[in-house]
């Protein structure tokens, strides 16, 4: 689990596909839910993160350990 804590409107980069992502937290995901196309398992003790890709506008979900602030 990371320590790193985000919140709705931080600017974050992740890896995709072999590159560097930028894009802005849209919301933190502490339960089981859908989000991006996808089953999201989260919890408040190991969260995920909504995030929207500035370049393609596309929403993705990371666990916190793959984010970084921008």
């Amino acid at each position: 689990m990371s320590d790193e804590n985000f919140a709705k409107g931080d600017k974050v980069s992740w890896r995709s596909h072999g590159r560097t992502v930028e894009g802005t937290v849209e919301e933190k995901i502490t339960a089981d839910t859908e989000a991006a196309g996808r089953t999201v398992r989260a919890s408040e003790e190991e969260p995920q993160y909504r995030v929207r890709s500035d370049g393609s506008g596309r929403d993705a979900v990371h666990k916190p350990s793959a984010l970084k602030k921008a």
